[in-house]
């Protein structure tokens, strides 16, 4: 799946040149930065949210004239939309207005809503910026986590009508392959993770593991210059349905025939190969969950409904190893599943906190999400009743997959994982529109049943079981190292011998460890990386 619109700030580690280029596609060479993930009902809170607005404040205003409410500007745009929103029915509330009413509404909304908003810099000036985009990009801490990360590393925007139709449905213009950089630097090694059923990739036989050798006659492993770093990740994140680049991939050191792919609209299938495996110690259901979406729900309601008619499973091996998260309702839902209502009746699934002014005048009660016990529609969910679920994670794993780990810890389920450190981001927001971007900027921090959520360096595998991604199996195969060490933990308590020397950056083992900063999956968007919630409520 290749989801786009990914801006040029998200490129930390190629340098000025290629970052200066503003590549509207994906971040192939350099590691992109992300988001965080959940949410769930409508995820798409197109009308203003209700804040609570602050007196105007000298400095670092819009216009820099002074802080003023982000309802006094709201909709006022310099290009307002016309027609109707097509999630609400309405017309959209877009006005005449001007660039400095949008960078006003910005850094009002920042000022009001943001987690962080104390630590934002007060020597900015809103007239060093083009954009209201560029004005956003700025308007955060600008501090650290104790292992040097930024703190803030999930600041980003999207342009509304494509967040629409990707938050909701999962589609996107692409060649339907996701691709991960074990080493994006030369000598490069791009690989595919996996890919979509019924897209151009699938339909050109393409498989995990293959290697990206040349696109469009252009050497991806050696490669240098600008010119070519653009046109690389410009032909990995196609724009629209019909462009097509040529692709040469090596496949077990083989070198292929040249593939042209032609980019479709592809749809997410996020749960994918679920199976029983029999073990000598009883029976392992798994699943591939790689997507946090609203058609998930579905699809892992009758996962969960395999494993437990006529299956019999005992465990849980659920693959998150690339869901960077989404909608916080599907991760309450998936924990809920796996458990027990005995366990999780009355308890916490995630607690939000805000910053002091409490911007979207909530109760406690508003803040809380519970272990949910229905679906969308209101049946009730099928539950495994599992005590403890391994779960494969990497750099990739984020936010509301960690979400899910964080809760069933919560309330005492054993949860074991296998491979990677996640992302670290128990951080999210509420998606905001404004004239046509929608504006994602942190505003609340999770936390579990026990109170516990300070987790923004990431989980870490379970001793010893530190396990690379093996790009020399399918997902699913009982021999894939991070699987393969899953059962073994089952069934001796340990992970193989040897399995935390390998590194969790993929086939090349000589490498120490991935040479960007996690996540590694080029052409993620930072949407793939969140906790969304719904729209809040509006205050009592």
């Amino acid at each position: 799946m290749d989801f786009r619109k990914v801006d040029a700030r998200l490129l930390p580690r190629l340098g000025a040149s290629v970052a200066g280029a503003a590549l509207a596609g994906a971040c192939l060479l350099a590691g992109c930065g992300g988001g965080g993930g959940g949410g769930g009902g409508a995820v798409l809170p197109i009308g203003l949210l209700p804040v609570t607005t602050t007196p105007p404040a000298s400095g670092g205003g819009g216009g820099d004239g002074g802080i003023v409410a982000s309802a006094t500007v709201a909709g006022l745009c310099a290009a307002p939309r016309a027609g109707v929103n097509p999630d609400t029915g309405a017309a959209y509330p877009d006005r005449a207005g001007s660039l400095d009413n949008e960078k006003s509404w910005v850094r009002g909304w920042i000022d009001e809503t943001y987690l962080w908003y104390t630590e934002v810099p007060t020597t900015l000036r809103a007239a060093d910026y083009t954009t209201p985009v560029a004005w956003f990009n700025v308007l955060k801490t600008p501090l650290t986590t104790a292992s040097g990360r930024a703190k803030d590393r999930f600041h980003f925007t999207y342009d509304t009508e494509v967040y629409r139709q990707l938050s909701q449905g999962g589609v996107s213009a692409g060649y339907g392959m996701e691709t991960a950089a074990i080493r994006s630097s030369p000598p490069r090694d791009i690989r595919i993770a996996f890919v979509e059923p019924n897209s151009p990739a699938t339909n050109a036989s393409l498989q995990r593991g293959a290697k990206i050798l040349t696109i469009d006659g252009i050497n991806v492993v050696s490669s240098t210059g600008t010119a070519n770093v653009n046109a690389i990740n410009a032909a990995l994140s196609p724009k629209a349905v019909g462009e097509s680049h040529t692709f040469t991939f090596e496949v077990n050191g083989v070198a292929q025939s040249p593939v042209q792919l032609t980019a479709a609209k592809v749809t997410s299938t996020p749960v994918q190969n679920v199976q029983v495996i029999d073990t000598g110690s009883g029976r392992v259901g798994y699943l591939l969950f790689n997507d946090h979406i609203t058609t998930s729900e579905a699809q892992l309601i009758a996962a969960v409904n395999t494993f437990k008619q006529g299956a019999g499973i005992q465990d849980l091996v659920l693959d998150m190893r690339y869901n960077g998260g989404g909608q916080l309702l599907i991760a309450s839902r998936l924990a809920y599943m796996i458990s027990s209502p005995a366990v999780t009746a009355g308890k916490t699934f995630e607690q939000l906190t805000f910053n002091d002014k409490n911007p979207f005048h909530l109760t406690a009660a508003q803040t809380l999400t519970p272990f949910t016990g229905t679906s969308r529609s209101g049946q009730a969910l099928p539950t495994l009743g599992l005590s403890r679920v391994t779960v494969l994670t990497g750099p990739d794993t984020c936010s509301a997959s960690e979400s899910v780990i964080n809760s069933l810890r919560g309330v005492g389920v054993t949860v074991n994982l296998v491979g990677g450190t996640t992302c670290g981001k128990p951080y999210g927001f509420y998606p905001q529109d404004n004239c046509g971007t929608t504006y994602f900027a942190i505003q609340f921090k999770g936390v579990n049943q026990q109170g516990s959520g300070d987790y923004g360096d990431g989980f870490a595998p379970t001793a010893g079981c530190t396990v690379a991604d093996d790009f020399t199996h399918q997902l699913g195969d009982q021999s894939e190292a991070r699987l393969s060490a899953a059962l073994t933990l089952r069934s001796t308590g340990a992970c193989p011998a040897g399995s935390s020397k390998a590194s969790a950056s993929g086939l090349d083992k000589s490498q120490p460890a991935p040479d960007v900063e996690p996540p590694y999956m080029p052409g993620r968007s930072p949407l793939r990386e969140n906790r969304l919630v719904d729209p809040a409520p509006d205050p009592a």
